[in-house]
This record gives C-alpha cells, structure tokens and sequence, in this order.
C-alpha cells in the first residue's frame, strides 16, 4: 500500500512539474509591474455592475447639493463604460460634453496620483476644484488633497500623465476611454448633437 502512495506522489508530481514547464515556456509570465496595470481600468467601474460612479449621476454632482444615484432606464456608454443619470435631461447634458462632467482621471484618486500611485476614488469622497469633479480614496486623502489644492492637482496632473499609458480601456488605452462625446452612442440608440468646438 505504501509503495503504491509513493508512486501516486511522484506522478502527481511529474504532471505538476510537466504543466509547470508549460506554462512557463507559454510566455504567460509577466512582470507583478505588468500584472497589476493590466488589472487597472482607465475609468473606475464598480466591480460587481462595471457600472461608472457605482451608478451616481456625474451632472448630479454639479446640479444638486449631494450626487444623487443614477437609474439604468438613462443609461449612457462612453469610455467603453455604462454611466447612469437620474434624468433623461442630465444624460443628455453629459452627452453633449462628458469631460466637463466625468471625474478626472477616470474616477481614480486625485491625491494618489498626486502621491505616483493608482487608487480608485470613491464617488462620496469628492470635491469640484475649478468646475472639475475630483474623487478620492479616503477622507485623509481629501483633506491633503485640500491643504495644497494647487500643487495637488498639477502633481495629479503629472501622475496621470506617467501612469495613464499603463492602464487598460475599451478599445486599449486611455485616451481611447475618454475620447470624444461624438465617439460614442447612447445606449437607448439616440445620437445626440456633438457640441461645436
């Protein structure tokens, strides 16, 4: 009976060893750097819906005192991602012009960035600093981001600008994520009227 472990044991571990070897000659390893920009989206989704904003209404934060949360009955694509509005008016309004109303940086944390790295902004955690929205990890985040709120943004600015290339969107990068309003279609199958330039 012994005998017949020990020759299970090395079988198992002549296959493991075998799918190992085959994995590792595949080409299937990347860098943890590699790993971890290809598992970052360039517009923060809510993990469960994939839903922008975890489903809050972006005019929302410029028209009402607190953002109000969007229904799927106004749902927008743009970005390669589904946003949704409270209001057939407010979708209407971002379709026009989506920068103006979508966070900046895609929803990821303004003060991380600020800081070289990558956190998803929570959309309760924000301010509007200069008519643009700003999301934030964690209120300690917020609160430094609000000591500095000049030097913040342009660090942010700079993070963005090294960090962004490395993430992943609809159609492979950034700038493709936040491409032109006239790039994108309603989900109900509306065109909506490109804003002049």
């Amino acid at each position: 009976m012994a005998a017949m472990m020990r020759q299970k044991r090395k079988q198992n571990l002549t296959i493991t060893g075998l799918l190992i070897a085959l994995w590792l000659s595949s080409g299937l390893v990347l860098s943890p750097a590699a790993n971890a920009a290809a598992l970052v989206d360039a517009i923060v989704t809510d993990p469960l819906t994939g839903v922008a904003l975890e489903g809050y209404d972006p005019v929302s934060y410029f028209t009402e005192p607190e953002p109000v949360q969007g229904l799927a009955d106004y749902e927008y694509q743009w970005g390669g991602v589904p946003w949704y509005f409270a209001s057939a008016a407010n979708r209407d309004v971002f379709m026009r012009n989506p920068e103006i109303y979508a966070p900046q940086f895609g929803g990821h944390c303004a003060t991380s960035l600020s800081r070289g790295y990558l956190s998803d902004g929570k959309p309760r955690l924000y301010t509007i600093v200069g008519m643009k929205l700003y999301l934030f990890y964690s209120v300690a985040n917020r609160e430094a981001f609000f000591k500095s709120e000049d030097i913040s943004v342009r660090d942010a600015n700079g993070g963005w600008a090294r960090l962004s290339g490395t993430l992943t969107a609809e159609e492979g990068s950034v700038s493709d994520a936040v491409g032109k309003a006239a790039d994108v279609v309603p989900a109900d199958g509306e065109v909506a009227e490109a804003a002049p330039h």
